[in-house]
């Protein structure tokens, strides 16, 4: 039997348990990537680690949208092609993938070389912290093209089910930016510190040899899915990458903002008060690539079985995922509820800060569940295709607690109030998300 039908045959939760493994430990290792250069910069100074501040929103939205929102589109749109037994059609989608992903890579690299100066002064830089973020920025984003290949190839390796061989490779990715981003940055042997532009060289190098390897494992005979360079650009191939893609984006723009805004209202209640969420906020970071491992393997398997007709199949998958990181992010939550100290006392010893965190993961922890089952259905939507529920619920989310929190720091409410109306919003996403894909018909 060809890997498609055994996809579209085999038992839904082992299969799911298994292909999510490997993602999980490709997402433990960005973790560490993010900890390593904080680390870094942390041994450059102060100002270099305001600068990483800045440069941060603009980093993680590029990853969102390359491995997340346009990485889920082309994953869906070529799992649907091969559960249809369309290999042809894959191929070429293929190559319009990489085209999609030159362009947009281009157009990271164009927009902050020529406007990154601009960009970070609006958000607050100035001074030494801002000639540190063009320092890191523009190495960084001088690489775009690289960063944007490799998450590309990767989700079209991806959108076989093998979700082994992308996964080693970011394995591998990692612990050379790790590697190379100290070397490079702090200098060892003979080799000279360069600082913030240093650290973003390890970030270039690492990606751009990602690329490379995984570029050849597709142009070989033995890949599933194959690059058809030789295949001629078509609008009508680009439309169904484009749609998926162009709408999961604006959910990727959607999630930065609403961090951005509750950083923002949070600032207004005090600095100790911004410390405590803040503490909170870094571990609601490392449930996202929880989710993200469970959710980019539900994309193929929801492709394909609705590309070989199977909509209760396809379905399930949906709703099994979802109940996996419910369960896992739901275990969590309730344990930093009822324990927050065991996560918030590793960062600081400061009594207010703590009380700060510790009433965080009172209001937010609970409602990590359904969080998690919103991040995960929207993941399943990509491979049906069906996006518009999901999104909406994100823009529910971001409307209800800005609104929210803007009307409570201006009626002298206590920052207790600011975290209900965040985890509220959590439970308007997740019930919103999961509403919609319940409503929402697959076809």
């Amino acid at each position: 039997m060809s890997q498609p039908n055994l996809l579209t045959t085999a038992p839904v939760v082992p299969t799911l348990l298994k292909m999510s493994a490997p993602n999980m430990l490709a997402m433990f290792a960005t973790t560490l990537v993010s900890v390593a250069e904080t680390i870094y910069v942390g041994r450059l100074g102060v100002a270099q680690l305001a600068g990483m501040a800045l440069v941060f929103p603009i980093i993680m939205l590029q990853q969102m949208l390359s491995a997340g929102s346009m990485g889920g589109g082309i994953s869906a749109a070529i799992s649907r092609a091969l559960g249809a037994q369309q290999q042809e059609r894959a191929d070429a989608l293929a190559w319009h993938a990489c085209c999609i992903g030159f362009a947009l890579g281009l157009f990271f690299t164009v927009t902050l070389l020529g406007f990154g100066a601009a960009l970070y002064a609006t958000l607050g830089g100035q001074g030494a912290a801002l000639e540190a973020a063009l320092e890191y920025s523009d190495v960084a984003f001088a690489a775009s093209i690289g960063i944007w290949t490799l998450n590309v190839l990767a989700s079209i390796v991806r959108a076989s089910g093998d979700m082994k061989t992308p996964s080693a490779t970011l394995l591998v990715v990692a612990a050379g930016q790790i590697t190379l981003g100290g070397v490079l940055g702090l200098g060892w042997g003979p080799i000279a510190a360069g600082g913030m532009a240093g650290v973003a060289a390890g970030l270039a190098w690492a990606y751009g040899l990602g690329a490379l390897f995984l570029g050849q494992h597709l142009l070989r005979r033995k890949a599933r899915v194959q690059i058809n360079w030789r295949a001629p650009l078509q609008w009508d191939l680009f439309a169904p990458i484009l749609k998926v893609g162009g709408l999961g984006s604006l959910s990727a723009i959607q999630t930065v903002l609403t961090i951005m805004v509750v950083t923002r209202i949070v600032s207004g209640f005090g600095t100790q008060a911004l410390a405590g969420y803040g503490i909170g906020s870094r571990l609601e970071f490392l449930m996202v690539p929880i989710t993200f491992a469970v959710g980019v393997a539900c994309v193929p398997l929801v492709g394909m079985a609705l590309g070989a007709g199977l909509v209760d199949r396809a379905r399930r998958v949906a709703w099994t995922g979802a109940g996996i990181v419910a369960i896992i992010l739901g275990v969590v939550g309730v344990v930093v509820a009822i324990w927050p100290d065991l996560w918030s006392a590793r960062f600081t010893s400061q009594q207010e800060v703590l009380d700060h965190a510790a009433n965080y993961f009172h209001w937010v922890g609970p409602f990590y569940g359904l969080f998690g089952v919103g991040l995960c259905l929207y993941f399943a939507s990509q491979g049906a295709g069906k996006l518009l529920g999901p999104v909406l619920a994100g823009t529910l989310r971001l409307v209800w607690v800005a609104a929210g929190g803007w009307w409570l720091l201006h009626s002298g409410a206590s920052v207790n109030a600011m975290f209900a109306v965040i985890a509220s919003g959590m439970f308007l996403y997740g019930v919103g998300t999961a509403w919609a894909v319940w409503r929402t018909r697959w076809h």
